[in-house]
């Protein structure tokens, strides 16, 4: 049974920096793509970042140069680094997986329809 467990969140101020962690079980892990998902308050749900089993990235642009994605092959955990929180960056973060490209990068790897495995999230505050 696949499971993707997200850890890591909590509240910080403004310029703070928190790392969210996702465990993920039941399957081969570099045979799927990896992203991160986020929802704000009254936001639809929108991608952070994704990474291939390469460890190519991809990210928005709302987070380049303050968040970083990377991945542990052998723990099987994917990571997100957040640097220089703001406010805007309140939301819920979910890990997700995409099985179809076999690890490579999706059409879309920021859009939610390319992913088939969804965590339970993990909540973020940013105050100012």
């Amino acid at each position: 049974q696949v499971q993707l467990v997200e850890s890591g969140g909590g509240s910080v101020q403004a310029g703070g920096s928190l790392r969210l962690s996702c465990a993920t079980f039941g399957y081969t892990y570099s045979m799927c793509y990896m992203a991160w998902f986020r929802q704000g308050p009254g936001k639809e749900r929108e991608g952070v970042a994704g990474i291939d089993h390469d460890g190519s990235t991809t990210y928005a642009d709302s987070v380049k140069g303050r968040f970083t994605i990377s991945q542990d092959n052998v723990k099987n955990t994917l990571y997100l680094q957040m640097n220089s929180l703001e406010p805007d960056d309140t939301a819920m973060y979910y890990c997700a997986a995409a099985i179809k490209y076999g690890g490579n990068t999706p059409t879309s790897p920021l859009l939610e329809y390319e992913y088939n495995y969804w965590g339970q999230g993990t909540r973020v505050t940013v105050s100012s």
